[in-house]
């Protein structure tokens, strides 16, 4: 049955139950048509035997009637009863009174005539030719001289009933088979917005994870619940399929930045060895110099390596990478701010609160000290590097919205909008520059950063414009009592 379309199985289920409710129906119809037949006949053969038993047995009920078929068929037919017999005390036919449009042959036998039971109960008897059935009573006479049977051939009665049960079959048959091609119909049209939704499943596993379900039904139907169900299911497919597409972009990108963040470094330190093992290295000042790019590049890759191991530890179980105590923010800010200076003695430096509010305020937080002045030390330094010598900077610190807040503002060149987005990305230069003037470092201290505040259980959000300098704040939740 699985091999059969959903269609074709919903009609062959309705059309089966269709057809068994008009068994049913046509069953009981004829049943009852059939009960009242006979209750019909039944109740004009007592009332006529009951009437005519008060007849004596040794004469006809109406003397001379039988000469007279005229007279004797319409009232035989009226009282429902054309055949009338007299039996004997001993069960002999005495008398008795038949129409004349009746054959002698399809008549009751006198011998089945004498079962007939006195008690009024009626009974079925079969023609003496076969050809038909009868129905029968009996009521014994009131003078006691014998019995009186009047009986009614069921030949009407069961023409009657034959006639209905070929009318139900036909009409049936004609609705069954009109009702199955309605149904047919309408059943494709019901279930039209399935083929619609299997159209859409098509084409997304064709690879367009765009599509959706149009709005097919009510959302209070099954199938506009449905609808909605797989648009919810889809919206999360597509966001899943485009954070994996991206997931490994970045990955992508990750391996090959730490690729040549790795080979830079370890290409210096070969070719330093190489020369030293070739005796390319004459003299005292040779060999110091390559030393020194040995451990110049050594120690980067310490760094990176230090940095790397950091960010998947923070990745994987950030919590453990730190040791929370009450500490206050402007303790970090008060430090920044000399670190600040004593890079570039010419740049103004100014602590404010919150937002360039005038005084700073308490920032109590229950947090990691170490950790986040290396984060604070990664903000100041990315403000160093970025901005041209002299260039004012601010730094914030307070409560703002009920979280603390420590923020590093510069008046520097800002940053373009798609800057912006990717500056918390692992490796990456807003220059996408790979060379390493001036000390540049690896692109992760703003990465770094942000993880170690998500591992806080806070934020770092980064305001921005070209030309209108940029703004770090950082949000951690704020230390009650």
């Amino acid at each position: 049955m699985t091999r059969f379309s959903l269609r074709s199985r919903l009609l062959a289920l309705t059309a089966g139950l269709l057809l068994t409710g008009l068994a049913v129906f046509g069953t009981v119809v004829v049943d009852q048509l059939e009960k009242y037949q006979y209750e019909r006949i039944d109740n004009q053969l007592r009332s006529f035997s009951t009437i005519m038993s008060a007849v004596t047995a040794n004469r006809p009920p109406i003397p001379g009637a039988q000469d007279r078929p005229d007279l004797l068929d319409p009232a035989l037919d009226l009282l429902g009863a054309p055949y009338l017999v007299f039996l004997g005390a001993d069960g002999r036919v005495v008398n008795g009174v038949v129409s004349s449009r009746l054959s002698s042959l399809t008549l009751p036998h006198h011998d089945v005539l004498r079962t007939v039971p006195t008690d009024g109960t009626t009974v079925n008897l079969r023609a003496a030719d076969g050809s038909g059935r009868w129905r029968a009573v009996a009521r014994p006479a009131a003078d006691g001289s014998g019995t009186v049977v009047a009986a009614t051939p069921l030949t009407e009665a069961d023409a009657t009933l034959s006639r209905f049960r070929t009318a139900s079959l036909v009409s049936g048959g004609l609705l069954l088979i009109l009702l199955t091609v309605a149904g047919w119909f309408a059943l494709g049209r019901g279930l039209r917005p399935l083929r619609r939704i299997e159209h859409t499943a098509a084409a997304i596993a064709g690879g367009d994870i765009t599509q959706r379900v149009p709005g097919i039904a009510s959302p209070k139907t099954e199938i506009g619940r449905l609808a909605a169900s797989l648009n919810s299911m889809l919206v999360q497919l597509e966001q899943a399929f485009l954070g994996r597409a991206a997931s490994e972009a970045r990955m992508r990108w990750f391996v090959s930045d730490v690729s040549h963040e790795l080979r830079t470094p370890l290409f210096v330190i070969k070719g330093s060895t190489e020369l030293y093992r070739m005796g390319g290295l004459t003299g005292p000042d040779a060999v110091a110099e390559a030393m020194h790019a040995i451990d110049r590049e050594a120690t980067r890759l310490s760094a990176l390596t230090e940095d790397l191991l950091l960010l998947a530890r923070l990745d994987e179980l950030p919590d453990a990478q730190l040791d929370r105590a009450p500490m206050d923010l402007r303790t970090l800010a008060t430090d920044a701010r000399h670190d600040l200076r004593a890079l570039d003695p010419t740049r103004p430096v100014t602590l404010t609160g919150p937002g360039g509010e005038e005084r700073p305020g308490p920032a109590p937080v229950h947090a990691d000290e170490a950790r986040l002045r290396q984060v604070v030390t990664n903000l100041v330094g990315n403000a160093a590097t970025h901005t041209p010598a002299g260039t004012p900077v601010r730094i914030g610190v307070g409560t703002m919205d009920g979280r603390a807040v420590l923020e590093v503002a510069d008046d520097g060149p800002g940053l373009t909008a798609d800057q912006a987005t990717r500056v918390f990305d692992r490796f990456y230069r807003a220059d996408r520059s790979r060379s390493r003037e001036g000390g540049a470092n690896s692109g992760l201290g703003l990465a770094i950063a942000q993880s170690l505040a998500h591992a806080h259980g806070g934020e770092i959000e980064l305001t921005t414009a070209v030309g209108k300098g940029a703004v770090f704040r950082i949000s951690l939740p704020r230390l009650s009592g």
